[in-house]
């Protein structure tokens, strides 16, 4: 799934085509998304102009004056640039087109959305499926202080705390096991058992693990490309757990370990994050 990495990457990318441009057509292909795109949503932006391309956590905001197109990019979607006469491709299901340039949503799961968020309504924030997100983990408000504060009263694993995202937006599964390895902390320990130093790592590790994946245009898993319809960089670069079962680990050379923690794939280092479960 793109995750906080890849959909700003996807919106830096946007964000220097979009802005002060009139949108002369939306139009969608397959309205049957992970929510139905609303019926008018063509109507409701053409001839309108795009303001800014914004994000918050994983979705990525596009500001008219009356209103904002909210759009997801499901489990292996993406939004890229392709010229104004390139043929649309199987599985693109919603078309952006200006005077200057096109773009085109893939999702060949179909688990992306594009919605409609009319001002009328109220702030942006409000909309609920960005109300209760935690915070913005470049933003000045994510300290170590508040970190520890917020997981003080979290009985579950730190694992699962952190891909709940309620505290710190954009630690998603992969970026999860990455930072819980930097930090040394085992995945499976309750949150709130950790101690202040501890936390102190996990943020340091969580800020250095998304920024590392933004400088690498983010992560590739299946089918996910940026706005230029390039792969992301990051498993070649920097990941040192993540995928890699049985590699050694490049820290203390113990093959490296994977569990299912609700769902979700962990990856892991016995020996240095002291995992008990693999002892």
């Amino acid at each position: 799934m793109p995750e906080l990495p890849e959909v700003e990457t996807t919106r830096r990318g946007i964000a220097t085509l979009m802005p002060q441009h009139t949108l002369r057509q939306c139009i969608v292909y397959q309205p049957r998304m992970r929510w139905p795109i609303p019926e008018n949503m063509s109507e409701l932006v053409q001839n309108q102009t795009v303001l800014a391309c914004e994000r918050r956590g994983k979705y990525l905001l596009i500001r008219f004056a009356h209103g904002y197109q909210i759009i997801h990019l499901g489990m292996s979607g993406s939004l890229r640039s392709v010229p104004l006469e390139a043929p649309r491709q199987k599985h693109d299901h919603v078309e952006w087109v200006f005077d200057h340039a096109r773009f085109l949503l893939h999702d060949p799961r179909r688990f992306g959305a594009v919605l409609w968020h009319d001002l009328r309504d109220g702030p942006i924030e409000e909309h609920p499926l960005l109300a209760k997100l935690g915070i913005e983990p470049f933003s000045p408000e994510f300290t170590p202080d508040y970190l520890f504060q917020q997981l003080a009263n979290r009985k579950a694993s730190i694992k699962s705390v952190l891909l709940a995202g309620q505290i710190v937006v954009g630690v998603g599964n992969i970026y999860a096991s990455e930072s819980l390895f930097k930090a040394l902390i085992d995945p499976t320990a309750p949150a709130n058992s950790l101690q202040k130093k501890q936390v102190h790592a996990l943020h340091s590790a969580i800020v250095d693990t998304l920024q590392q994946a933004l400088d690498s245009g983010g992560s590739t898993l299946r089918d996910y490309l940026n706005a230029s319809g390039e792969a992301g960089a990051y498993f070649d670069l920097h990941a040192s757990v993540y995928g890699k079962t049985n590699e050694p680990c490049p820290r203390c050379q113990t093959p490296i370990a994977r569990m299912v923690q609700n769902q979700r794939a962990t990856y892991y280092c016995p020996q240095c994050q002291h995992v008990a479960l693999a002892k």
